[in-house]
Formats: structure tokens, C-alpha cells, sequence
């Protein structure tokens, strides 16, 4: 899944919500079932989103949304191997971009 943000410090709930095309209630919900997602809090209390939080929910998104994983089962994988979890997401990632670039490619012949 690419995820189309601008690039900043910060992204409200909001931004990440609509970039995943997902309720700001279930990013919520993954804050709080999953350690690794972290954002700040400004003085109104409103989630600030680091980039590393972004990566972090591609992440726990390919899994429980795209691999079907249960919740449990896509904890278990973070704990488990989380280094090794990471490099495969992150592969596959690099991966859907080129074959995205080359289907842009061929129906530009």
C-alpha cells in the first residue's frame, strides 16, 4: 500500500486516517493495541504522528489488512521477529513501487 503524505515533523489523526483510508478510531485503536505506535500529544491532548509512526502503521496495515493477520497473530509476529518482519514489509514496499513505476512506464508506449 502506498500512502501519499507530505512530508512533515508531524501528521494529525486526521491525516493519517484519510491517508490510510481508515476511521481516525481504528488508528486509535491500533495506538493502544500496539506498543511500537507512539505519537506525541500536544498541550490539547491531539496526536502528533511521527514519520516513524507512519512506518509503523504500513506495517501493522500490511499485516492485519492485507496479509489478514488477527491482531494476536500480527502481535506475535512484531514480537517475535521484529527486525526480520520489517525487512520483508519493507522489500515488498520497494518492490509494488518498481512494479507500479513499470506499469506507468508501459502505458506511457
Amino acid at each position: 500500500m502506498h500512502i501519499d503524505l507530505p512530508e512533515k515533523r508531524y501528521y494529525k489523526i486526521g491525516e493519517v486516517a484519510r491517508a490510510f483510508s481508515v476511521n481516525t478510531s481504528l488508528i486509535r485503536f491500533w495506538e493502544k493495541e500496539f506498543d511500537i505506535i507512539k505519537p506525541k500529544k500536544n498541550a490539547k491532548g491531539n496526536r502528533l504522528f511521527t514519520a516513524e509512526d507512519i512506518v509503523n502503521l504500513k506495517l501493522i496495515y500490511n499485516l492485519v489488512k492485507e496479509r489478514g493477520f488477527t491482531l494476536e497473530g500480527a502481535k506475535q509476529k512484531l514480537k517475535k521477529n521484529p527486525d526480520a518482519t520489517i525487512y520483508h514489509h519493507d522489500i515488498i514496499s520497494k518492490l509494488e513501487a518498481v512494479k507500479a513505476e513499470l506499469v506507468k512506464i508501459k502505458n506511457q508506449l
